[in-house]
């Protein structure tokens, strides 16, 4: 029984490393940027000007083609999120209609979205979710796709996300009938989705800079958070949790010292036999 899993788990480990082989082979002329962002570390956390920064970019041109259908409207006004105030939520969800299956008799129709309702889906079927990208994504970097670079240097999804928004090359080419776009972060070099922003996409109000990289940072700021919008709470509690472990265990060492001190103290009175 026991070699029977021995080997069952090595063919496994097996077939991981050469499917991982095989990623990286295919990984290996990409290059991702290694993009200093406000929630990286352990006490790092969202820039909420960065967040509605990025909700714009999403709302003005990624929304066109991609949903978030994971993500409820209301959490806009989450602190630690963007955090509009809730008319200005009332009025951003009106910006979207959604089919409610329970109007005309359940024959259903569109309406207007509320806040309670969640932001929709994908208008094409090619075109992925965009609410998990992120996370989807952590686990690229790094030999065989492990995540090394995740660890050590803190580079995850919205760094992927913001070198593919910013590595198209210009160049194209057709194959099988599509058109496919250089991109020096794509796996392979080439991606079917055409170059989404160009630079000077949007105006801001806060006049921040509205260069390609910069739009592509804010974007991919405010995926990370529609994948992890609870991140500081989380960091919060780890660090609490952490605190309060080596306080405990300060409080243990000095019990153990205390019930312990009186039989050594006996131990090196006995004479020696």
């Amino acid at each position: 029984m026991i070699r029977q899993l021995i080997t069952t788990a090595s063919l496994a480990l097996g077939v991981s490393l050469v499917a991982s082989a095989g990623f990286a082979a295919g990984a290996e002329d990409t290059y991702i940027e290694d993009y200093d962002f406000s929630f990286e570390g352990p006490f790092g956390t969202f820039d909420q000007m960065q967040l509605q920064r990025g909700l714009q970019v999403y709302t003005e041109i990624c929304s066109a083609c991609h949903g978030l259908r994971y993500v409820p409207i209301r959490t806009l006004s989450d602190e630690g999120g963007p955090a509009l105030p809730e008319d200005q939520v009332r009025a951003y969800a009106e910006f979207y209609e959604v089919f409610d299956p329970t109007l005309f008799d359940g024959e259903g129709d569109f309406r207007p979205a509320t806040p309670k309702d969640n932001f929709p889906e994908s208008s094409l079927s090619n075109a992925p979710d965009l609410s998990l990208m992120a996370k989807a994504r952590a686990g690229f970097h790094g030999p065989y796709g492990l995540g090394i670079n995740q660890l050590v240097k803190g580079m995850g999804g919205p760094e992927y996300i913001a070198t593919l928004l910013a590595g198209y090359t210009g160049e194209d080419k057709e194959e099988a009938g599509a058109i496919l776009y250089e991109n020096t972060a794509y796996p392979g070099g080439w991606i079917a989705m055409a170059p989404p922003l160009y630079g000077d996409d949007v105006v801001y109000e806060d006049g921040a800079s509205t260069e390609l990289e910069d739009i592509a940072q804010d974007v991919s700021a405010f995926l990370m958070w529609t994948a992890e919008p609870k991140l500081m709470v989380r960091k919060q509690a780890g660090f609490n949790g952490v605190l309060m472990l080596s306080i405990l265990a300060v409080l243990l060492y000095l019990t153990n010292k205390r019930i312990w001190a009186p039989v050594k103290r006996a131990t090196k009175k006995q004479p020696a036999e």
